[in-house]
């Protein structure tokens, strides 16, 4: 009769470990680099372009964009993603230059809510109905969208005045636009909130794995929601500063921002899959998609190839980001 003889595992090289851990803190700094590549290529092309002006331009550029990615990098954190942000935000900027008459400063704080609150609905949808929340959310773009040049009457809504939205264009220390600091300001209170509470690992165990999640007790539909609910509120709050800058609320106002969203998201390094990635990524990215739009036209490249661009850096970040390791199948 042969003794059973005790096999011990072989440990791993320490080089297989360090391999993917290595990859993963080089992927982590790509954005800060691809952010100082830009504003390497954009002072050589132009020598102007660090200038006060032209840096004041670039950030108040980015304010409505970075509130938009913030909000919505939670949805993807989780594992789902928001195509609505910009057809919301179109919608808000309409309410908003509609109600600035009758409810003066209110007309902010109500906007906000009533965007956070079409966020919650569709969060709703998304965990009850345990519909994709591609599909309902590509079904709440077209709805607001709808909505939106219903209430409108298909035309821009002018505001006359801006008194209550005018202090987004005021500058800090006569140098930062008001608007860039509540950008940073809004990303700086999500993640202190996110990290100071069970929320950061709530999140991240709802992207990684829903299944396991729910095992561990993790509320993942209460979490689901408020992060739908989060990025309704960063819609609104962005529609708040594009009135403050173009005076006035359109039905497509904000449309042309859920590429340039979407692009800041994922060339900030978050998974699409969710489960791994960060606001601050996402700040980080929104300002690499704002700088190649600023400098498009400085180094003679029209603009119609804009999309063209955003196309191909989602594609390219997507195929970096992904974790490969929940996608056995590709369909």
């Amino acid at each position: 009769m042969s003794t059973p003889v005790a096999v011990t595992p072989v440990a791993e090289p320490a080089t297989a470990k360090s391999g993917p851990r290595r990859a993963q803190r080089i992927t982590g700094f790509m954005p800060l680099i691809a952010l100082v590549a830009l504003v390497a290529a954009l002072t050589i092309a132009d020598p102007d372009f660090l200038t006060q002006r032209s840096l004041t331009a670039v950030a108040r550029t980015a304010a409505p964009l970075i509130v938009l990615a913030a909000g919505a990098t939670l949805i993807v954190l989780c594992g789902g993603i928001d195509l609505s942000i910009a057809a919301l935000a179109s919608l808000s900027t309409v309410l908003l230059a509609l109600w600035l008459p009758d409810l003066g400063g209110l007309a902010t704080p109500v906007v906000i809510a009533v965007a956070a609150a079409i966020g919650a609905v569709q969060g709703v949808a998304h965990v009850l109905l345990r519909i994709p929340s591609f599909i309902v959310t590509l079904g709440g773009m077209s709805i607001l969208s709808a909505v939106a040049l219903v209430v409108s009457g298909a035309g821009t809504v002018r505001v006359v005045d801006d008194t209550p939205v005018a202090w987004l264009e005021l500058y800090l220390a006569g140098y930062v636009p008001m608007s860039a600091a509540t950008a940073l300001l809004v990303v700086a209170l999500i993640a202190a909130v996110v990290k100071a509470t069970p929320l950061h690992s709530w999140i991240s165990a709802t992207g990684y794995s829903e299944s396991a999640a729910r095992l561990a007790g993790t509320p993942v539909d209460l979490v689901k929601i408020g992060a739908f609910c989060v990025s309704g509120a960063c819609a609104g709050l962005a529609a708040v500063m594009l009135v403050s800058r173009q005076f006035s609320g359109g039905p497509t106002m904000a449309d042309n921002l859920l590429l340039p969203a979407v692009a800041a998201i994922v060339v900030g390094g978050t998974a699409i899959t969710g489960g791994h990635g960060s606001l601050w990524r996402s700040l980080a990215g929104a300002l690499v998609v704002t700088l190649l739009r600023v400098g498009l036209p400085i180094v003679g490249v029209p603009s119609a190839y804009e999309q063209i661009l955003y196309g191909a850096i989602i594609i390219v970040a997507v195929a970096l980001t992904l974790d490969w390791s929940k996608v056995s199948i590709i369909k």
